[in-house]
């Protein structure tokens, strides 16, 4: 039993030793190759983001729309003016001219109908401007998907997300704003579609 206890005494010391050697001997040990390929890959997974607003407010196709939007909006508050007036002018001429039970009943037809009409475009010009701003977004976002697509070939970022106030809570420092490279791309690309257009 003695000797067995000495063995095991005499087997861990010189472990021990074996151990003290290889902390303090400066070997580093060899480095898994799959950490290194993972911090590369963390190293190149970069995030870029632009400001949504900023690039609204530059870009000059969004302005071009807004202005369009507005012309398209005036026009439509012209055009439901005008039946209105039609409306209340004819409902005057009706107190006017109109004496008989007869008459009266027509009368509020007639009124009724033109109330119909006037909704009825009412409801129509709604619809059209939302459908255009609809459409006016969608293009947008297909010319920045387009030219992000374009733009990150030779950068390499893994994401590059639109920023909203409100909308990301929070944000390093680091992450890279391309906001600027963007709205410069965009407004060229769309420079040169707007002279192609102009000239035909």
């Amino acid at each position: 039993m003695r000797n067995i206890s000495t063995i095991l005494s005499i087997i861990a010391l010189a472990l021990t030793g074996v151990l003290f050697y290889l902390h303090f001997s400066g070997k580093e040990p060899k480095k898994d190759a799959s950490v290194d390929a993972g911090k590369k890959e963390h190293k190149d997974f970069r995030i870029a983001y632009f400001d949504i607003d900023s690039l609204q407010s530059s870009y000059t196709f969004y302005k071009d729309a807004l202005e369009e939007m507005k012309g398209k909006e005036t026009a439509a508050n012209t055009e439901l003016q005008e039946l209105k007036g039609r409306f209340q002018s004819r409902y005057q001429q009706l107190q006017q001219q109109v004496t008989s039970q007869a008459g009266q009943e027509a009368a509020q037809k007639e009124l009724a109908s033109l109330e119909q009409n006037y909704r009825k475009r009412e409801g129509q010009l709604q619809e059209n401007l939302q459908n255009h701003q609809i459409e006016m977004t969608r293009k947008m976002r297909k010319q920045i998907e387009d030219y992000l697509a374009e733009y990150n070939k030779d950068k390499g970022y893994a994401y590059i997300l639109s920023y909203e106030p409100g909308f990301i809570m929070y944000y390093r420092d680091s992450l890279y704003d391309v906001t600027g490279d963007l709205v410069k791309g965009l407004n060229e690309k769309y420079k040169v579609t707007k002279d192609t257009k102009k000239e035909k």
